[in-house]
């Protein structure tokens, strides 16, 4: 009697800490897949950033930088960063981050130069 109550408390305890907050999770990342829509900015598994320019049954096309689109599985998007339905934080985000790359890859110029300098023989 003792072993069936055990092997019920492993069962419950499986089933509440890992089965049920997986199965959420996997209803999250379906829902998410299912409202991609043309437009929205997205981050692949890969650590790809895009904009949505095509939607297919598992297919997603992403633009990458102007005339250029990449061709991935619907399953490999893994967040939304922003989505095209709000016309205006999609403009000062794309400000705003597109002034914050260019500083940051000024910097990266930069500190990248001055390390070469260094490195080379007189």
């Amino acid at each position: 009697m003792e072993s069936l109550l055990l092997f019920a408390l492993i069962g419950g305890f499986l089933y509440f800490f890992m089965i049920a907050p997986q199965r959420r999770k996997m209803k999250a990342h379906r829902q998410l897949l299912s409202s991609l829509k043309h437009g929205d900015e997205v981050l692949t598994n890969a650590g790809i950033f895009g904009a949505v320019a095509e939607v297919e049954d598992n297919v997603v096309w992403l633009e990458v930088a102007p005339d250029v689109e990449l061709k991935v599985q619907k399953m490999a998007v893994v967040q939304v960063i922003s989505q095209s339905d709000t016309p205006e934080a999609d403009r000062s985000d794309s400000g705003e981050s597109s002034g914050d790359s260019e500083n940051s890859a000024d910097s990266r110029d930069d500190s990248s130069g001055d390390d070469d300098a260094s490195d080379k023989p007189d």
